[in-house]
């Protein structure tokens, strides 16, 4: 951390100093007094609550914290695992295993803590474990062992000490459920042929390896791991390193498959397959197969992902300067997982629509999106996998890593998509909706706030993956590209099978720059970038062109809201120190960033800007009335630009009179920040509506895509009113022009814009002009779709279009149009084509049909559990289904929050989803009751999305009040 973060400018004398001294000496007092008597009653509530052993009372054992101590080290383990693919005497799905764990002792200790859950251990001698000592040393006996189940341990009390320094042998013997809950070691099922197909699988991230084996669980615990399968004749066995040898059992229908050591790794990053899936590969040293059902492998599905893998591949080994680390790189499409994809080393994991490809069936988008995942998984293989975070607290470096990357190594596969463009839509828009909330969070967090099973899952969020990738393109962007790439090099090579934390980044980055002739910082990259990851939340640059003045401000879409200023999260052994340190940091920083501004005038790109202050007077800002500033050029920054009432009105004339002029990302930014400096009352609403005014003459798909998002955001909030009437006018009349320039371009609608981002901006102009009633459209999906229902083995309509095109024909249907679609689902064999019916039939108008289809996301029968929390989600975005939704997931919470509560990243999704719409006081006041009433139940990895879910309820109610009536009058004068 530089001087200058912490040493306020502002306490410049030695009596302020003491003043401060005097003052806070009282407040430290009272503040660790409370939090002393916090902690001890949280204390006290747990240990009423967490199973202890008969003779152990205290509440703060080792074994009632969630983090392992430092006593112990893993070195390697030998796991067999034998998972059972028919049902038991019982009716149940089990697998039986054994494993071994070699540890070193790091600090004499006689207590042994071992990750351990729904694990059922075979007892020897009365004690779940066995220790012995390697080396001709000898073990202490074992006292006592019990699990501890809040905590998810098997605690193993020995008799003596372990000694520093000695290495020993702790084995297990166990019985797992393998059960269809997409966690740990589970299963599968799928029909093919007919037949119902029962695979093993596994999902370990983050806290789920303990329910496979025995294990240290946490990912700055690396190993080396020895994996052997024990499965059935005729089905293939699958691990993260390649298979060495398979032994058929005599006697047994079962073979036994023996897979090379792994290299040193995270617990999180195993994974076990065991299916009769087929595989294609390519003939290379990386050892490339796709992997899926056999079907999907038979009708090319996975040929795309093949194509694009190796490319990709070779893309990151020269971005990394490093050899790919493994030996072999198998991707595996599977019929039910919950994330979209998981990085497990040497065996990548995926949903099928992340992987699979289908030309016949499967849209362009289809397409864009195996080719990000991939990239993204891809890119963890180096950073993440081969140099690990130490702790979830560091979640972001991680996938905001690979968030960003994921976008350079699809560019190098696809360089005709202009797919770094795309980055604006994807994460920093995305970002930014959720950072302007004042209960976002910083990047990275203290580790002490990220313990259970539910705050490491809640981290799985759009800060640590979006927020992430734009910090890291904007570190990229000023310290230019070759020389971020360099800092990495090193840092991967230092670092390499080991774990770190993000400064170490940064150290690296540094060097790279203090290496590089020409590359000059105004600080440390230490004391830019912590500003930007320690501190929640973001900018708005104002830039005043009468004067040249350039200020920053945190942008907050709820600007009257009290935000608590955070100090860096760095321990000091002096409470006093840390809050003296708290208090000059807030006088020096207040949401302060050094801001890197890349910005042009007269049509020509300027020096760049680093605004270090507050504000700051820069004169080449300073405009004649006919020039026009625009800041934050291409978007490189992670903020958002304001402009003095002159300089926004010379803007919109340039988009009106010829919107070429501004870059095309750019064009997208003007939009996306006026909407939202309008919604933050920081602008005019009426003067975020013009920027839309020029989209009669814009042909392309970025900007488009960011005025639809926040055009979205009004229907949400208008199609209850009025309002609605006169906006669907106007979107009417912007929305022609596009839609007629595809259908003519397109041969009335026959054929496909050959251009990548021209068929998304096709889709925008079919879907907007059929849900704004232009002449033509909604006729044009409804032929398409009785066309198809007439005969169903021949689906005449684009895969592009299918989506809009199921949506608006059901949704102006009944029963019949209902019940077809849901037909053609259940026999769809093509992961992508049934995702577009499934979030099709919640398009329908018929109250009754919505609730029906509510209830089938109870039933795996009907919705797969990987897809139930997005199907309530699709039901909640029609206006019909909101409130069935919202009164059907809060009717069901128990069994919600059971199944997907504690460890499924898409549970926080479903609370804002239920809640997108909410905007009156009344549903305000039901939020606050579903929050109270639920309490003792709680809300795992959701409980920030329902924080958000309210204060932004309370934004929209007051924004409404000021702003219904404006928005109306202007609709309607625009819209005659």
């Amino acid at each position: 951390m530089g001087k200058g973060y912490y040493i306020s400018r502002h306490l410049a004398t030695a009596a302020m100093v003491l003043a401060a001294i005097a003052l806070l000496t009282i407040i430290a007092l009272s503040v660790v007094y409370n939090r002393e008597k916090s902690k001890n009653a949280a204390k006290f509530t747990n240990a009423t609550t967490s199973p202890v052993p008969p003779t152990q009372k205290t509440p703060n054992e080792p074994w009632d914290k969630y983090r392992l101590p430092d006593t112990l080290s893993p070195e390697y383990y030998n796991v067999t695992l034998w998972p059972r693919l028919v049902k038991n005497a019982n009716g149940m799905y089990i697998f039986t295993g054994i494993s071994g764990v070699m540890f070193t002792c790091v600090k004499k200790t006689d207590l042994i803590l071992i990750h351990s859950n729904k694990l059922n251990l075979t007892l020897f001698k009365g004690h779940h474990a066995k220790l012995t000592g390697q080396s001709g040393v000898t073990a202490p006996a074992i006292k006592t062992t019990w699990f501890q189940m809040e905590t998810q341990y098997l605690v193993i009390q020995l008799e003596g000490k372990l000694k520093p320094g000695k290495s020993y042998w702790l084995y297990t013997e166990f019985t797992g459920e393998l059960a269809d809950d997409l966690e740990g070691f589970y299963r599968s099922e799928y029909m093919e042929d007919g037949e119902k197909k029962i695979i093993a699988i596994t999902q370990m991230q983050a806290t789920y390896a303990r329910k496979a084996f025995p294990c240290f669980d946490e990912p700055g615990m690396k190993a080396v791991f020895h994996i052997t399968l024990i499965h059935d004749r005729g089905t293939t066995a699958l691990s993260n390193s390649q298979e060495i040898k398979k032994v058929t059992i005599d006697g047994t229908a079962v073979t036994r498959t023996i897979f090379a050591p792994t290299k040193k790794m995270s617990t999180y990053l195993i994974a076990f397959v065991v299916s009769d899936f087929k595989y294609i590969s390519a003939k290379d040293k990386k050892g490339v197969r796709i992997w899926a059902r056999k079907k999907a492998i038979e009708d090319g599905q996975g040929d795309y992902a093949l194509k694009i893998t190796q490319p990709i591949l070779e893309f990151f080994e020269k971005y990394y300067n490093t050899s790919y680390p493994l030996s072999k790189s198998d991707q595996i499409a599977l019929p039910d997982f919950n994330s979209g994809a998981m990085e497990n080393w040497g065996l990548v994991a995926y949903r099928e629509t992340a992987l699979l490809y289908d030309p016949q069936t499967s849209a362009n988008g289809n397409k864009q999106r195996v080719v990000t995942v991939v990239s993204h998984e891809l890119a963890h293989m180096w950073f993440g996998n081969l140099v690990t975070l130490k702790w979830w607290n560091d979640l972001w470096l991680n996938e905001g890593f690979a968030s960003y990357v994921e976008y350079l190594g699809a560019d190098y596969a696809e360089p005709t998509w202009d797919m770094k463009d795309q980055t604006i839509l994807y994460d920093l828009q995305r970002a930014f909706a959720v950072d302007s909330l004042t209960s976002s969070h910083p990047l990275s967090r203290k580790e002490e706030e990220v313990n259970t099973p539910s705050e490491i899952s809640e981290m799985f969020n759009t800060i640590s993956y979006s927020k992430g990738a734009a910090v890291l393109k904007m570190l990229s962007e000023f310290l230019t590209e070759p020389v971020f790439a360099k800092g990495l090099s090193n840092y991967l090579k230092q670092f390499a099978f080991g774990s770190s934390v993000y400064t170490d980044l940064w150290d690296h980055l540094q060097k790279a720059v203090d290496q590089t002739p020409g590359v000059k910082l105004p600080y440390s990259v230490h004391e830019i970038m912590n500003r930007w990851i320690l501190q929640m939340g973001f900018p708005v640059i104002t830039i005043d062109t009468r004067t040249g003045n350039v200020s920053q401000k945190h942008f907050l879409l709820e600007p009257e809201y009290v935000v608590e200023y955070h100090h860096c999260n760095i321990t000091f052994p002096d409470p006093l120190k840390t809050l003296l340190i708290s208090f000059t940091a807030v006088l020096n920083l207040s949401y302060e960033w050094f801001v890197p501004i890349k910005w042009m005038k007269k049509q020509q790109v300027q020096d760049q800007l680093w605004l270090l202050q507050k504000s700051a007077l820069h004169k080449p800002m300073k405009v004649s009335k006919n020039e026009w500033v625009l800041a934050n050029l291409h978007v490189s920054g992670y903020f958002r630009v304001n402009y003095d009432l002159g300089n926004w009105e010379r803007l919109l004339s340039q988009l009106e009179s010829g919107h070429q002029v501004i870059p095309v990302v750019n064009r997208a930014q003007i939009l996306d920040d006026a909407f939202n400096l309008a919604r933050a009352s920081i602008i005019n609403i009426t003067l975020a509506l013009r920027t839309t005014k020029y989209l009669l003459h814009e042909r392309k798909y970025i900007p488009w895509e960011a005025a639809l998002r926040n055009l979205n955001y009004f229907f949400q909030l208008f199609d209850r009113s009025e309002v609605y009437g006169a906006m669907q006018a106007y979107l009417k009349k912007q929305v022609k022009p596009l839609f007629e320039y595809f259908g003519n371009i397109s041969s009335n609608w026959t054929a496909v814009p050959s251009g990548h981002t021209d068929q998304f901006t096709q889709i925008i102009a079919l879907s907007l002009a059929c849900s704004t009633g232009v002449e033509g459209c909604r006729e044009l999906t409804r032929n398409w779709f009785k066309k198809w229902m007439q005969n169903p083995h021949n689906n005449v309509i684009h895969p592009n279009l299918r989506s809009t095109v199921y949506c608006n024909a059901i949704a102006a249907g009944g029963a019949e149009e209902w019940n077809f679609g849901w037909q053609m689902f259940q026999k769809a064999t093509v992961a992508a084509e049934a995702v577009k019916l499934r979030s099709a039939l919640a398009c329908t108008k018929v109250p009754w049909l919505l609730n029906r289809y509510l209830e089938y996301t109870m039933n795996p029968e009907k919705i797969r559990k990987q897809d139930a929390t997005s199907t309530i989600g699709y039901i909640a975005s029609n206006i019909i289904g909101q409130s069935l939704a919202w009164d059907f997931v809060r009717a069901n919470w128990d069994y919600f929050f059971k199944m997907y509560g504690t460890g499924s990243f898409s549970f926080s999704r479903l609370i804002s989803d239920i809640t997108y719409r909410f905007c009156t006081p009344f549903e305000l006041s039901q939020l606050k009751r579903f929050q109270k009433d639920n309490a003792e139940t709680g809300f795992g990895s959701g409980t920030r999305a329902l924080q958000q879910a309210i204060e932004k309820t309370t934004a929209k109610i007051k924004w409404l009040a000021e702003n219904k009536e404006p928005v109306h009058q202007w609709f309607l004068s625009e819209s005659a």
